[in-house]
């Protein structure tokens, strides 16, 4: 059974930062892709930022050079540091890895940035 924990989200004032975890219990973690998404109220889920096996980064055009993700294999952790957090980084947090046939999401986390 795979499951995802999220937590560290919180109330931060804007250009403040938060650093968000998700524990695993995969034991395929060292080799699955591990990803963070939000979801603002009224939008679609979006793809924050994302890290393979290899350590390989990818984020939203909207968190570059503001978000870091991180991993560690040994603790099948994944780690999201949010940094000048804007009003618009308001949303729920949610952990995220697949397999071919199956997405696995977290229960999410929220994360409120007030101006």
């Amino acid at each position: 059974q795979v499951q995802l924990v999220e937590s560290g989200g919180g109330l931060v004032q804007a250009g403040g930062s938060l650093k968000l975890s998700c524990a695993a219990s995969i034991s395929t973690f060292s080799i699955n892709t591990m990803g963070w998404y939000r979801q603002a109220p009224g939008k679609q889920r979006e793809l924050v930022a994302r890290i393979t096996s290899g350590g390989n980064t990818y984020y939203a055009d909207s968190v570059k050079g503001r978000f870091t993700i991180s991993r560690d294999n040994a603790k099948n952790t994944v780690w999201l540091q949010m940094g000048s957090l804007k009003p618009e980084d308001t949303a729920v947090y949610f952990c995220n890895t697949y397999f071919p046939l199956k997405t696995y999401w977290g229960q999410g986390t929220q994360v409120t940035v007030s101006s």
